[in-house]
């Protein structure tokens, strides 16, 4: 039996199978630890026998978030040693908040207590800043000034955490409170643009008040002076606007080698187009067919002048028409949100430009064309060759400025200094391009850019927009004569000679948006501009779009 048991004992202490020899098997003598079945093991839990991993700190990344509503959440991230861009106050608020909207949202320093609202009511200030950006947008402002503008509101109003998205027709704003809130949007779409830059001035005016510090201007009272910019009229009558329009084509025939008489007949040429144009807006037509039709008088009084055979510079007077056409304005805005980044909106607006550019082109061909068959043909050449009169063309170029001031619906205030500002201009062009013999690209981008730097100057010494400063002192430089002599030489059938004259006009066109935007970013360097002496040390705060 001794031995029949302890073969037996031995034979039960065999290995029955591989298993028992398996690593994750407890060893003999141990108790096997109990296994929650709803509890799964993983790969990342902590060995027996080892101390427990102490649990996450509160507020590191790995903890979940605790919840708070928004009233008690903490305030943004700043830097223990503070934050690295210095905002001065003293410093206008268009760069103060374009510096902040280059940040990221957690680095964006912290508002100071809000005065002006106790506890801002988002979807008012939500409101109110999208219509505040409505009109800077319709009056043509570029659109990183709008997104600044309208940062600016709700940042005044204690909505910190917000991101402005501007596009051509469509301004739209988020705000989140904090990390665990829902966000609130909002959008408004721009259906109506036109030009007054006195109601933009207003517009800046009432930014510059809410985003003051010294100021205390209530919800209810920013609403009361947005409705009174809205309601107030235009400062010039209409008559006053077609008899601008035709001193502006009047100065320009001048400007290209003109006589008295070619100046009244551009100047007659240019409201009738102008009382044309208004009767077709009045019939609701497009903008594009308004273009068409106003680029048609002063084309068939040129013609009707050569087919009298009287001794005058007819090309001239189609020329003087078309300074008072050429959308020179929305090609500048359309550059500048290109070189800031804002590529749809540019794009939106380069294509508008080109619209109402071959509505031009269409207008004044099919004038010229038909002159072509009545009469004899025009020597294009005498397009090109400008008589030099230094004085009267300075005097032209002044008078020039002055009625696109006028066109533009500017203050009274601004008009002098933008006529100054044009005549600087053209008296810069004029050294450069008669004098010196430097070809026409170069000489218009030099122009123009002392053109943005004296209006960025102008702008910021008193706190409003740059637009008044600019947009009018471009007037004598753009490209009527190249315009006209392309068009001239299409309407003769040759073609190749005529589209690299209209290829000429478009550099010089292009030369004047970059050479004015160039101007303006040149400016920065003759102000305190917020950020400036961190930023080789903070290169988050630069633009980052396009990298």
């Amino acid at each position: 039996m001794a031995e029949g048991e302890g073969s037996g004992g031995a034979e039960d202490r065999k290995p029955k199978s591989d298993e028992a020899h398996s690593a994750f098997t407890p060893p003999a003598g141990t108790a096997p630890e109990p296994v929650d079945e709803d509890q799964p093991t993983s790969e990342f839990s902590v060995p027996g026998g080892l101390p427990a991993v102490p649990a996450e700190p509160e507020g590191s990344a790995f903890a979940p978030p605790a919840t708070y509503s928004a009233q008690h959440s903490p305030p943004a991230y700043t830097p223990g040693q503070g934050f690295p861009v210095s905002l001065m106050k003293e410093s206008p608020w268009q760069d103060r908040m374009r510096t902040m909207l280059r940040m990221p949202v957690d680095v964006r320093p912290v508002p100071e207590t809000v005065h002006k609202h106790s506890e801002p009511a988002v979807g008012r200030v939500l409101d109110l800043t999208l219509r505040i950006g409505e009109l800077l947008l319709a009056g043509g402002e570029g659109a990183e000034d709008v997104e600044a503008a309208m940062f600016a509101v709700a940042r005044s109003y204690g909505l910190d955490r917000c991101e402005p998205t501007v596009t051509f027709t469509l301004l739209s704003i988020t705000h989140q409170p904090s990390l665990v809130d829902d966000p609130v949007s909002a959008s408004r779409t721009v259906r109506r643009r036109g030009t007054d830059y006195t109601r933009l001035a207003a517009v800046y005016r009432l930014v510059d008040d809410i985003s003051a510090h010294e100021i205390e201007l209530s919800l209810e009272e920013a609403y009361r002076r947005l409705a009174e910019i809205r309601r107030n009229r235009h400062p010039y009558p209409s008559w006053v606007l077609t008899a601008a329009a035709g001193l502006l084509a009047g100065a320009a025939s001048t400007l290209v080698g003109g006589g008295v008489l070619v100046f009244f007949a551009a100047a007659i040429g240019a409201m009738l187009g102008d009382r044309l144009a208004w009767l077709c807006a009045g019939r609701g037509l497009p903008e594009f067919y308004q273009f068409v039709v106003a680029a048609m008088p002063p084309a068939a009084i040129g013609v009707a002048l050569k087919l009298a055979e009287i001794d005058v510079r007819s090309s001239a007077v189609i020329t003087g028409g078309l300074f008072a056409l050429l959308p020179g304005r929305a090609l500048v805005a359309a550059v500048q949100d290109g070189l800031t980044g804002f590529y749809i909106t540019a794009s939106a607006r380069l294509l508008e430009v080109m619209y109402l550019f071959i509505g031009i082109i269409m207008g004044v061909l099919v004038v010229l064309y038909l002159g072509l068959q009545l009469g004899p043909s025009p020597k294009p050449e005498e397009v090109l060759h400008i008589t030099q009169r230094p004085l009267i063309q300075i005097a032209a170029s002044m008078v020039l400025v002055f009625t696109f001031a006028i066109l533009l619906q500017q203050e009274r205030s601004t008009v002098g200094i933008v006529t100054l500002n044009g005549g600087v201009a053209w008296v810069t062009f004029g050294a450069l391009h008669y004098a010196g013999g430097i070809p026409p690209v170069p000489s218009t981008a030099i122009a123009a850019g002392l053109v943005g730097l004296f209006g960025q100057l102008f702008s910021r010494y008193r706190f409003a927009s740059a637009l008044p400063y600019t947009t009018a002192a471009i007037g004598p430089l753009l490209p009527g004569s190249a315009t006209y002599y392309g068009l001239l030489l299409i309407a003769e059938n040759r073609l190749n000679e005529g589209l690299a004259s209209l290829v000429n006009a478009a550099a010089i066109a292009l030369a004047i948006a970059i050479g004015v935007n160039l101007g303006s970013e040149t400016s920065r360097l003759f102000m305190r501009i917020p950020g400036a002496a961190s930023a080789a040390k903070r290169r988050a705060a630069k633009r980052t779009r396009g990298f």
